[in-house]
């Protein structure tokens, strides 16, 4: 089982040290990777199944944060949980992902992308609400096409995005593409892993029997697609209390990564928290 923590500056609020503090003592502590979520506009009544979200809730750009922690710390892998990727231009998105990864010395390796749930979001970046889960699938395409082509230039035609002989440089370090994993809380996500994914990342508050079966759905789905299943990741987010009986029996259901989500409290609580956890795991290798 891997482990990687969450970062929220809903609760945690804007401030750069707090933030560089955390992800250095989440890496000395041995977790794998720090996530950030993103949100890119709020107005006022935008909720979802999580709830109400408030207008004013600080949402950071995940790709500049996620670069500014990089830029402190040493092997901490960089994850998004989700980038609402049907709102960002994959040519511009193909760019800024391989720059993070070079400049990172190649840790931009847990891209987790989702459509969003918050209509007005979309309107407000000229995209309609019911086509972002096409976008998404084009997006994806799109991605990985750049980041494999070469110096002749590679084109592609679809309903949302159109180009012809495109260099995209730089390119991901020492890799043909970086892993995209897709996350969400429905069937529909669930089979966009499974025929564009290198993973899963489950949300909601779905119950057991439902989880199951959006898993097996993924797996499904890479198989008639010719993928192969058993590379399919499984990640799912975790409270920073789960008891290592807890985590065996997520690894049973074929969990492989826990994103670990920490209360809102204050800074010297939440190291505290990690340092707990990690012990508990014995994650520090050294």
């Amino acid at each position: 089982m891997k482990f990687s923590i969450s970062y929220n500056t809903l609760f945690n609020g804007t401030d750069p040290d707090r933030l560089v503090g955390f992800a250095q003592h989440a890496e000395r502590c041995g977790f794998e990777a720090l996530y950030l979520q993103d949100h890119i506009v709020l107005y006022p009544g935008a909720s979802y199944g999580a709830g109400e979200l408030p207008p004013t809730s600080p949402y950071f750009d995940p790709l500049d944060c996620l670069s500014f922690v990089a830029a402190a710390t040493q092997r901490l892998l960089l994850g998004t949980g989700v980038l609402l990727l049907p709102y960002r231009h994959p040519v511009v998105l193909a760019k800024r992902l391989a720059t993070i990864d070079v400049l990172s010395k190649g840790r931009m390796r847990l891209l987790t992308v989702g459509l969003g749930a918050l209509p007005g979001e979309a309107q407000a970046m000229g995209v309609d609400f019911h086509t972002r889960g096409r976008r998404a699938d084009e997006a994806i395409d799109v991605l990985r096409l750049l980041w494999s082509g070469g110096p002749e230039g590679v084109g592609y035609d679809g309903e949302f995005y159109a180009f012809d002989n495109l260099c995209s440089y730089p390119k991901p370090l020492e890799v043909a593409e970086l892993p995209i994993h897709v996350g969400g809380s429905s069937r529909a996500a669930a089979r966009r892993a499974g025929l564009r994914g290198n993973g899963y990342f489950a949300g909601g508050m779905l119950d057991d029997a439902e989880r199951e079966l959006q898993i097996q759905l993924a797996r499904k789905a890479a198989a008639e697609a010719g993928r192969d299943p058993a590379a399919l990741e499984y990640t799912r987010w975790g409270s920073a209390d789960l008891s290592v009986e807890q985590v065996q029996q997520l690894a049973e259901h074929g969990v492989t990564r826990i994103v670990v989500n920490l209360p809102p409290v204050t800074a010297d609580e939440q190291h505290d928290r990690l340092s707990q956890f990690a012990e508990r795991f014995a994650l520090v290798t050294n």
